[in-house]
Protein backbone atom coordinates (compact mmCIF):
# COMPACT_ATOMS: atom_id res chain seq x y z
CA UNK A 1 0.00 0.00 0.00
CA UNK A 2 1.46 3.21 -1.64
CA UNK A 3 1.52 6.22 1.12
CA UNK A 4 0.66 8.17 -1.61
CA UNK A 5 -2.48 6.39 -2.27
CA UNK A 6 -3.40 6.72 1.00
CA UNK A 7 -2.91 10.13 1.15
CA UNK A 8 -5.05 10.85 -1.51
CA UNK A 9 -8.16 8.49 -0.22
CA UNK A 10 -8.04 10.41 2.67
CA UNK A 11 -7.81 13.76 1.03
CA UNK A 12 -11.15 12.56 -0.74
CA UNK A 13 -12.62 12.06 2.03
CA UNK A 14 -11.76 15.30 3.65
CA UNK A 15 -12.83 17.43 0.92
CA UNK A 16 -15.52 15.62 -0.13
CA UNK A 17 -14.51 15.30 -4.24
CA UNK A 18 -11.73 14.21 -6.44
CA UNK A 19 -11.48 17.56 -7.73
CA UNK A 20 -10.92 19.44 -4.09
CA UNK A 21 -8.62 16.48 -3.19
CA UNK A 22 -6.26 17.07 -6.30
CA UNK A 23 -6.35 20.89 -5.09
CA UNK A 24 -5.46 19.88 -1.95
CA UNK A 25 -2.12 17.84 -2.92
CA UNK A 26 -1.27 20.15 -5.48
CA UNK A 27 -1.47 17.39 -8.72
CA UNK A 28 -4.66 16.92 -11.10
CA UNK A 29 -7.95 14.78 -10.65
CA UNK A 30 -6.83 12.25 -13.43
CA UNK A 31 -3.87 12.12 -10.98
CA UNK A 32 -6.02 11.19 -7.87
CA UNK A 33 -8.51 9.01 -9.75
CA UNK A 34 -4.94 6.92 -11.03
CA UNK A 35 -3.96 6.91 -7.43
CA UNK A 36 -7.31 5.00 -5.92
CA UNK A 37 -7.56 2.95 -8.99
CA UNK A 38 -4.14 1.37 -8.21
CA UNK A 39 -5.25 1.41 -4.01
CA UNK A 40 -8.15 -0.76 -5.46
CA UNK A 41 -5.94 -2.67 -6.64
CA UNK A 42 -3.70 -3.67 -4.56
CA UNK A 43 -6.65 -4.68 -2.04
CA UNK A 44 -9.01 -5.95 -4.71
CA UNK A 45 -11.88 -4.08 -3.31
CA UNK A 46 -13.11 -0.54 -3.88
CA UNK A 47 -12.46 2.12 -1.60
CA UNK A 48 -14.08 5.05 -2.14
CA UNK A 49 -17.92 4.95 -2.88
CA UNK A 50 -18.11 8.03 -5.81
CA UNK A 51 -20.82 11.23 -4.77
CA UNK A 52 -21.45 14.65 -2.95
CA UNK A 53 -19.34 14.18 -0.72
CA UNK A 54 -17.74 10.88 -1.10
CA UNK A 55 -17.87 8.47 1.24
CA UNK A 56 -15.15 5.13 2.44
CA UNK A 57 -16.37 1.70 1.40
CA UNK A 58 -16.13 -0.46 4.39
CA UNK A 59 -12.74 -1.35 2.92
CA UNK A 60 -12.27 2.14 2.64
CA UNK A 61 -13.14 3.08 6.34
CA UNK A 62 -10.61 0.55 7.50
CA UNK A 63 -7.56 2.11 4.68
CA UNK A 64 -8.49 5.59 6.06
CA UNK A 65 -8.26 4.72 9.52
CA UNK A 66 -4.26 3.44 7.99
CA UNK A 67 -3.70 6.26 6.06
CA UNK A 68 -5.05 9.03 9.42
CA UNK A 69 -2.33 6.71 11.42
CA UNK A 70 0.10 7.21 9.08
CA UNK A 71 -0.20 10.89 8.36
CA UNK A 72 0.18 11.38 12.42
CA UNK A 73 3.18 9.38 12.43
CA UNK A 74 5.28 10.87 9.22
CA UNK A 75 4.56 14.02 10.81
CA UNK A 76 6.35 13.15 14.33
CA UNK A 77 9.51 11.25 12.26
CA UNK A 78 9.88 14.69 10.39
CA UNK A 79 9.71 16.32 13.35
CA UNK A 80 11.97 14.15 15.29
CA UNK A 81 14.70 14.60 12.23
CA UNK A 82 14.59 17.96 12.16
CA UNK A 83 12.48 18.36 9.17
CA UNK A 84 8.88 20.12 9.01
CA UNK A 85 9.06 21.58 12.10
CA UNK A 86 6.80 24.06 11.62
CA UNK A 87 4.37 22.22 9.66
CA UNK A 88 1.06 21.09 11.73
CA UNK A 89 -0.40 17.95 11.46
CA UNK A 90 -4.57 17.90 11.55
CA UNK A 91 -6.10 16.23 14.57
CA UNK A 92 -10.15 15.11 14.31
CA UNK A 93 -11.72 14.55 17.16
CA UNK A 94 -15.44 13.70 17.92
CA UNK A 95 -17.15 15.18 20.70
CA UNK A 96 -20.66 16.30 22.30
CA UNK A 97 -22.13 19.74 21.62
CA UNK A 98 -22.68 20.18 25.64
CA UNK A 99 -19.52 18.81 26.76
CA UNK A 100 -17.94 21.37 23.79
CA UNK A 101 -19.47 24.34 25.67
CA UNK A 102 -18.83 23.33 29.07
CA UNK A 103 -15.97 20.78 30.45
CA UNK A 104 -13.88 20.78 27.13
CA UNK A 105 -13.57 24.62 27.35
CA UNK A 106 -10.18 23.75 29.09
CA UNK A 107 -8.95 21.39 25.87
CA UNK A 108 -9.10 24.93 23.49
CA UNK A 109 -6.98 26.80 25.67
CA UNK A 110 -4.60 24.58 26.08
CA UNK A 111 -4.56 23.72 22.53
CA UNK A 112 -4.11 27.32 21.60
CA UNK A 113 -0.71 26.77 22.36
CA UNK A 114 0.28 24.06 20.36
CA UNK A 115 1.94 25.04 17.73
CA UNK A 116 2.53 21.98 15.42
CA UNK A 117 -1.35 20.17 15.42
CA UNK A 118 -4.59 21.79 14.16
CA UNK A 119 -7.90 20.42 15.60
CA UNK A 120 -10.65 19.43 13.28
CA UNK A 121 -13.52 18.56 16.02
CA UNK A 122 -16.62 16.58 14.94
CA UNK A 123 -19.65 17.33 16.63
CA UNK A 124 -21.43 14.15 17.45
CA UNK A 125 -23.32 12.62 19.61
CA UNK A 126 -21.67 10.66 22.64
CA UNK A 127 -23.83 7.42 21.83
CA UNK A 128 -22.74 7.80 18.07
CA UNK A 129 -19.44 9.01 18.33
CA UNK A 130 -17.33 5.54 18.62
CA UNK A 131 -19.14 5.07 14.85
CA UNK A 132 -16.58 7.89 13.73
CA UNK A 133 -13.82 6.00 15.55
CA UNK A 134 -14.53 2.65 13.68
CA UNK A 135 -14.86 4.40 10.17
CA UNK A 136 -11.11 6.62 10.45
CA UNK A 137 -13.16 9.90 10.90
CA UNK A 138 -11.34 11.05 14.05
CA UNK A 139 -8.68 9.37 16.20
CA UNK A 140 -10.12 9.95 19.24
CA UNK A 141 -13.66 10.95 20.67
CA UNK A 142 -15.72 11.38 23.73
CA UNK A 143 -17.87 8.90 23.87
CA UNK A 144 -20.58 7.33 26.11
CA UNK A 145 -19.26 3.87 24.74
CA UNK A 146 -17.02 1.74 27.37
CA UNK A 147 -16.55 -0.99 25.40
CA UNK A 148 -13.02 -0.21 22.89
CA UNK A 149 -13.21 0.11 19.27
CA UNK A 150 -11.46 -2.50 17.89
CA UNK A 151 -7.75 -1.14 18.22
CA UNK A 152 -8.45 1.63 20.54
CA UNK A 153 -8.07 2.37 24.25
CA UNK A 154 -10.67 3.52 26.56
CA UNK A 155 -10.93 5.09 29.97
CA UNK A 156 -13.63 6.80 31.79
CA UNK A 157 -13.98 10.63 32.05
CA UNK A 158 -16.54 10.94 34.79
CA UNK A 159 -19.92 12.02 34.73
CA UNK A 160 -21.86 14.48 33.49
CA UNK A 161 -25.13 15.65 35.19
CA UNK A 162 -27.99 16.95 33.20
CA UNK A 163 -31.02 18.41 35.78
CA UNK A 164 -35.15 19.47 34.52
CA UNK A 165 -35.91 22.85 34.81
CA UNK A 166 -38.12 25.37 33.85
CA UNK A 167 -39.02 29.14 33.62
CA UNK A 168 -40.58 30.20 37.06
CA UNK A 169 -43.61 31.26 34.51
CA UNK A 170 -44.11 28.08 32.87
CA UNK A 171 -43.69 26.56 35.85
CA UNK A 172 -46.72 28.11 38.13
CA UNK A 173 -49.10 27.85 34.57
CA UNK A 174 -48.37 23.94 34.92
CA UNK A 175 -48.09 23.25 38.88
CA UNK A 176 -51.20 22.19 40.53
CA UNK A 177 -51.71 20.77 44.24
CA UNK A 178 -50.97 17.55 42.40
CA UNK A 179 -47.36 18.82 41.74
CA UNK A 180 -45.49 19.20 38.09
CA UNK A 181 -48.24 18.79 35.11
CA UNK A 182 -45.25 16.56 32.98
CA UNK A 183 -48.15 15.34 30.10
CA UNK A 184 -49.27 18.78 29.67
CA UNK A 185 -45.97 21.05 30.31
CA UNK A 186 -44.16 21.86 26.96
CA UNK A 187 -41.05 20.14 26.54
CA UNK A 188 -37.32 20.74 24.65
CA UNK A 189 -35.60 18.22 22.95
CA UNK A 190 -32.56 19.05 20.96
CA UNK A 191 -32.89 16.29 18.23
CA UNK A 192 -34.70 13.23 17.81
CA UNK A 193 -31.89 11.00 19.09
CA UNK A 194 -32.20 13.41 22.74
CA UNK A 195 -34.38 11.04 24.70
CA UNK A 196 -33.31 12.92 28.27
CA UNK A 197 -36.84 14.45 28.68
CA UNK A 198 -38.57 10.97 27.72
CA UNK A 199 -36.81 9.10 30.11
CA UNK A 200 -38.48 11.66 32.95
CA UNK A 201 -41.35 11.26 31.77
CA UNK A 202 -41.56 7.54 32.13
CA UNK A 203 -40.01 7.12 35.11
CA UNK A 204 -43.24 9.13 36.12
CA UNK A 205 -45.73 7.13 34.46
CA UNK A 206 -46.35 9.66 31.55
CA UNK A 207 -47.20 7.74 28.46
CA UNK A 208 -47.34 10.71 26.02
CA UNK A 209 -45.56 13.25 24.66
CA UNK A 210 -46.91 16.49 25.52
CA UNK A 211 -46.26 19.27 23.18
CA UNK A 212 -42.62 19.24 22.17
CA UNK A 213 -40.08 21.96 20.85
CA UNK A 214 -37.08 20.83 18.53
CA UNK A 215 -33.82 23.24 19.78
CA UNK A 216 -30.64 21.78 18.32
CA UNK A 217 -28.52 24.13 19.60
CA UNK A 218 -26.71 23.88 22.85
CA UNK A 219 -26.90 27.76 23.80
CA UNK A 220 -30.03 27.61 22.06
CA UNK A 221 -31.21 25.03 24.41
CA UNK A 222 -30.45 27.56 27.38
CA UNK A 223 -32.33 30.29 25.44
CA UNK A 224 -35.55 28.57 25.13
CA UNK A 225 -35.52 27.15 28.49
CA UNK A 226 -34.72 31.09 29.89
CA UNK A 227 -37.71 32.33 27.14
CA UNK A 228 -40.25 29.69 29.19
CA UNK A 229 -40.76 27.79 25.85
CA UNK A 230 -40.76 24.14 27.86
CA UNK A 231 -38.76 22.42 30.18
CA UNK A 232 -36.18 20.12 29.49
CA UNK A 233 -32.59 18.93 30.61
CA UNK A 234 -29.93 20.53 30.44
CA UNK A 235 -26.50 20.05 32.15
CA UNK A 236 -25.59 21.67 35.36
CA UNK A 237 -22.04 22.75 34.07
CA UNK A 238 -24.09 25.01 31.58
CA UNK A 239 -26.29 26.77 34.37
CA UNK A 240 -24.89 30.18 35.36
CA UNK A 241 -26.23 31.79 38.01
CA UNK A 242 -29.90 30.54 36.89
CA UNK A 243 -31.09 28.61 39.76
CA UNK A 244 -29.80 31.23 42.58
CA UNK A 245 -31.07 34.15 41.05
CA UNK A 246 -34.51 32.54 39.69
CA UNK A 247 -34.16 33.16 36.16
CA UNK A 248 -34.83 28.80 35.89
CA UNK A 249 -36.19 26.43 38.79
CA UNK A 250 -34.90 22.89 39.54
CA UNK A 251 -38.27 21.17 38.76
CA UNK A 252 -37.42 17.92 41.04
CA UNK A 253 -34.46 17.19 42.73
CA UNK A 254 -34.41 13.29 42.09
CA UNK A 255 -34.84 14.21 38.63
CA UNK A 256 -31.57 14.41 37.32
CA UNK A 257 -29.55 11.91 34.89
CA UNK A 258 -25.55 11.18 35.03
CA UNK A 259 -24.07 10.07 31.78
CA UNK A 260 -21.03 8.79 31.64
CA UNK A 261 -18.44 10.08 29.50
CA UNK A 262 -15.39 8.12 27.94
CA UNK A 263 -12.53 8.81 26.25
CA UNK A 264 -11.27 6.67 23.36
CA UNK A 265 -8.17 6.74 21.31
CA UNK A 266 -6.55 4.70 18.79
CA UNK A 267 -3.84 2.33 20.66
CA UNK A 268 -1.03 4.37 18.93
CA UNK A 269 2.12 5.96 20.16
CA UNK A 270 2.08 9.27 19.36
CA UNK A 271 3.21 12.37 20.99
CA UNK A 272 0.31 14.65 19.91
CA UNK A 273 -2.08 11.98 21.24
CA UNK A 274 -0.90 11.73 24.06
CA UNK A 275 -0.52 15.25 24.37
CA UNK A 276 -4.18 15.76 23.78
CA UNK A 277 -5.04 12.30 25.83
CA UNK A 278 -3.89 14.20 28.88
CA UNK A 279 -5.81 17.37 28.22
CA UNK A 280 -8.79 15.87 28.28
CA UNK A 281 -7.98 14.13 31.04
CA UNK A 282 -7.64 17.27 33.33
CA UNK A 283 -10.69 19.07 31.96
CA UNK A 284 -12.52 15.81 32.60
CA UNK A 285 -11.13 15.79 36.90
CA UNK A 286 -11.92 18.80 36.99
CA UNK A 287 -15.19 19.68 36.26
CA UNK A 288 -17.18 16.69 35.77
CA UNK A 289 -18.26 14.30 38.78
CA UNK A 290 -16.26 11.36 39.65
CA UNK A 291 -19.47 9.13 40.33
CA UNK A 292 -23.10 8.99 39.32
CA UNK A 293 -25.93 7.62 40.32
CA UNK A 294 -26.79 4.32 38.29
CA UNK A 295 -30.11 4.26 36.94
CA UNK A 296 -29.80 1.53 35.07
CA UNK A 297 -29.09 2.17 31.03
CA UNK A 298 -26.77 5.19 30.31
CA UNK A 299 -29.26 8.52 29.45
CA UNK A 300 -28.02 9.19 25.67
CA UNK A 301 -27.31 13.06 25.35
CA UNK A 302 -27.45 15.62 22.87
CA UNK A 303 -25.29 15.08 19.29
Amino acid sequence: MNFEHLRALAAIIDEGTFEAAADLLKISPSAVSQRIKALENSVGRTVVRRGVPCAPTEAGAVLLRMARQVQVLEAETRHALGNGVSSRTVTPVAVNADSLITWFVPVLHEAAGWTDTTLDLHVEDQDHSSRLLRQGDVIAAVTADPAPVNGCRVERLGFMRYVPVAAPALHRRFTNGAGVDWAGMPMLEFNAKDDLQRQVLRSRGVDRTPPTHTIPSSEGFLAALRAGLGWGMIPELQLDTDLADGTLILLEEQAHRDVALHWQTWSLESERLNRITAAVRAAGRRQLRTTGQDRGKAAPGRP
